[in-house]
């Protein structure tokens, strides 16, 4: 698929039950999901249910789906957000029962955290940290616009929410986000966002 126009096309096509073409729109997105689902997740397989469920979700919701752009991409990011805090409420729960079992003395750590890694991993908790803070649309906008480079028009589209409520929610969350972010948002100004270069 080469443009917007093709997504669109491929996506009606998948609409009447054309498999190889949600195959497509699958193949098109699912890095990009993915990569979502892993900054909003603890780890690799978590990150893989959460990007499997939002796929299906897509399936099972695909007639009221909203194409933003003429792309599918914002309405899977929002529900990405979505689904990983619905698992992280689930883990939550599953971790306080566990916690008061009776157990074992804890076991060394099998191995050591690789050097080049840390930086990757204080990162990635800071970046969950700050979206788990905030309230789940605000997640979203600051998803679609920081990582994903929506213009908050296109987010405010994706939410279903007007553009000045995007734009006052936006700053909102990004003015919570800023301390414990400060780089990655401080970066965020300098982005292009896909309707500025369409």
């Amino acid at each position: 698929m080469r443009s917007s126009g093709d997504e669109l096309e491929t996506w009606r096509a998948a609409l009447t039950g054309d498999a190889d073409a949600f195959v497509a729109i699958f193949d098109l997105h699912r890095t990009r999901v993915y990569r979502h689902a892993l900054r909003m997740t603890e780890n690799v397989h978590d990150a893989e249910d959460v990007t499997a469920a939002a796929f299906l979700e897509l399936w099972r919701r695909r007639r009221s789906v909203r194409v933003i752009d003429g792309s599918v991409l914002p309405w899977m990011i929002v529900t990405t957000t979505n689904t990983a805090r619905n698992l992280a409420r689930g883990l939550r729960r599953y971790r306080a029962l566990i916690a008061n079992l009776p157990r074992a003395e804890a076991a060394d750590s099998a191995a050591d955290i690789a050097v080049e890694r840390i930086e990757e991993e204080r990162i990635g908790e800071q970046v969950r940290h700050a979206l788990g803070s905030l309230p789940t649309a605000d997640a979203a906008l600051l998803a679609l616009t920081m990582f994903e480079h929506y213009s908050p028009s296109q987010a405010a589209a994706a939410l279903g929410i007007s553009d000045g409520a995007a734009r006052t929610r936006l700053h909102r969350a990004r003015t919570r986000t800023a301390a414990l972010l400060g780089p990655v948002l401080a970066g965020d100004g300098d982005s292009t966002t896909k309707e500025e270069t369409r």
